[in-house]
């Protein structure tokens, strides 16, 4: 019989766009033990024995008579409740308990106290096991720990402790409610503790959302002892943090089989759980207004965004290009000597220019080394920005250079003297975004021993009269650059981070036409015949290409004549 139930009582999460208060869920439980057969059956007995009875003696003031021959509650051996989100039910031991006024402390528990005092006077309650704890009950942040007594191979059984997590969340009403008292035994002027324990840990440390919670109980008590705290059961437990996600535990049956409930004690019973969601579906024309709403409220979002934000945006002027760079020189390694600073400048190639007073070179700090791996690494971290401006004489004419940034390398010894550790040079990015980009560097070498010497001892070393040469020179007119005969060696790498922004009429233009040509299309039948439009499109291009090209070998009558037949089939 193992195998007919469900087992899976782990949390399930959804999420909903409406609101929590709608939500309806069914709990039926029942109880299957023989015991309970049995007892029904020798109460059946026992009634229509004492029936006999009441015929015989027909005695008005026999109390006992009237408690044996009352029939049993449906309740006991089955019960089917529909609950909503924070509805209280009391228990039995609740129900007595705010019967009396001089009991009640808190403006909760007074107004708990004009409920009861309403349902006795009323219809009564329409739960007899199951009852609910909501969010405002102390019980709720005492439900999942392992003092809480529950029925062994339950939903909730006792033998799991309490996980750190619900530990923290345990404690995030009780540490919002006492946020005025700072009293934790650090003084005023000691802001930092450095020897926290566990206990200022966790209740000061708290990195999450309140949550809400609301608990659904049952009571499986023996009839006639109902409202021992012994004998209460956790069934569900249902949470959410108010942006529309639920947390359900155990998750809906869902059509599959009930939940297994095991009580403790010597005559242990057997019940089965079932939980459904009876929320009411939402109508089809209320979901579609539902929904227009809400795109109507995000449509009047955006415009309001676009207010705050505006469309005067700085613009460079029609037929320029404007390039922004934000770098950063995040490191060097590789390097033969220690307190390592770098040296960089840009170079504007033809139709390139940059603002006024605008710097285009800077010098990093000084850096010493650390060991990472077998290398050792300078972390510079060193930002810059570079801003320039692009203007082409001919429309027609792409970019021919890119900006160039050439940097040199360079270490400090004891003595405040430098040498010259390497060369290198980046060439700007022609497509914006982000880019990582490690250069290789190079440095001048003079086979001699004298030239070693001095370079350890004096701190001199050969230098390039041209920081250019690097790459190309800004003087070299010929076709071929020879560098035949000229001695290097390689030396370290350096690592830049770029952020690149291009900004120009062309790049709005282009976007514009585009989606002059998906309003196009949407109008002449949608995605689906896109392409048929294109090629339509570009036919009739081509045609009038040819057209023109035809017309100038042609007279000057047949010229008129045509242009009025294209004239007439326009307006058609």
């Amino acid at each position: 019989m193992a195998d007919s139930w469900n087992t899976d009582t782990g949390e399930a999460v959804y999420r909903t766009q409406d609101a929590l208060k709608n939500i309806r869920i069914r709990v039926q439980m029942e109880r299957l033990t023989s015991t309970a057969s049995l007892s029904q059956h020798l109460q059946q007995q026992l009634l229509s024995q004492q029936q006999e009875k009441t015929r015989k003696k027909k005695r008005k003031g026999d109390v006992e008579l009237e408690a044996l021959s009352t029939p049993p509650q449906k309740g006991d051996n089955e019960e089917e409740l529909v609950l909503g989100w924070q509805e209280k039910l009391f228990s039995q031991s609740e129900y007595e308990l705010y019967q009396n006024k001089h009991s009640c402390r808190t403006l909760l528990e007074d107004q708990y106290h004009a409920e009861v005092t309403a349902l006795s006077r009323g219809e009564g309650r329409r739960n007899i096991r199951i009852f609910t704890y909501t969010d405002h009950d102390d019980h709720t942040h005492r439900l999942p720990s392992s003092q809480t007594p529950c029925p062994e191979d339950s939903l909730t059984t006792s033998k799991s402790g309490p996980t750190l997590l619900e530990q923290r969340m345990a404690n995030v009403r009780h540490r919002r409610q006492d946020r005025h008292l700072i009293d934790l035994g650090i003084p005023k002027t000691k802001l930092i503790n450095w020897e926290p324990s566990e206990e200022w840990v966790r209740s000061s440390h708290m990195v999450t959302r309140a949550m809400q919670s609301m608990q659904i109980m049952a009571d499986l008590g023996p009839p006639g002892r109902l409202g021992e705290k012994k004998n209460e059961c956790l069934l569900m437990t249902i949470k959410t943090d108010g942006s529309g996600t639920i947390i359900v535990k155990p998750d809906f049956n869902k059509g599959k089989e009930p939940y297994r409930i095991v009580t403790t004690g010597d005559k242990k019973e057997v019940w089965s759980l079932r939980v459904e969601n009876v929320s009411v579906a939402m109508v089809k024309d209320d979901h579609d207004k539902e929904l227009h709403m809400y795109r109507d409220l995000y449509v009047r979002h955006k415009e309001y965004l676009n207010s705050l934000v505006g469309s005067n945006f700085e613009m460079p002027p029609p037929g320029t290009l404007r390039y922004v760079m934000n770098g950063e020189i995040v490191s060097a390694k590789g390097f033969e000597y220690d307190n390592l600073y770098i040296h960089f400048f840009m170079e504007l190639p033809n139709n390139w220019s940059s603002l006024p007073f605008h710097p285009l070179s800077g010098v990093t700090q000084t850096c010493r080394t650390k060991a990472v791996g077998k290398d050792d690494v300078a972390f510079f971290s060193f930002p810059f920005n570079f801003e320039a401006f692009y203007m082409s004489e001919k429309e027609s004419d792409g970019i021919p250079q890119w900006p160039v940034l050439y940097f040199k390398v360079l270490s400090l010894d004891f003595w405040q003297r430098y040498r010259t550790e390497g060369y290198g040079y980046l060439l700007f990015p022609a497509v914006p975004g982000k880019h990582r980009v490690t250069c290789g560097t190079w440095r001048p070498l003079q086979t001699a021993t004298v030239s070693a010497l001095r370079r350890f001892f004096i701190g001199g070393s050969p230098e390039l009269e041209e920081p250019s040469y690097v790459r190309v020179p800004g003087t070299f007119k010929g076709e071929r650059l020879s560098r035949f005969g000229f001695s290097s060696e390689s030396s370290g790498s350096v690592t830049f981070n770029l952020h690149c922004i291009q900004q120009a009429h062309a790049f709005v233009d282009a976007i514009v036409l585009k989606k002059r040509r998906e309003k196009v299309v949407e109008q002449l039948g949608g995605f689906s015949q896109q392409g048929a439009v294109y090629n339509i499109l570009e036919a009739f291009q081509k045609a009038r290409r040819k057209m023109q090209e035809a017309r100038e070998g042609l007279p000057q009558t047949l010229i008129n004549a045509t242009s009025k037949l294209e004239m007439n089939e326009s307006n058609a």
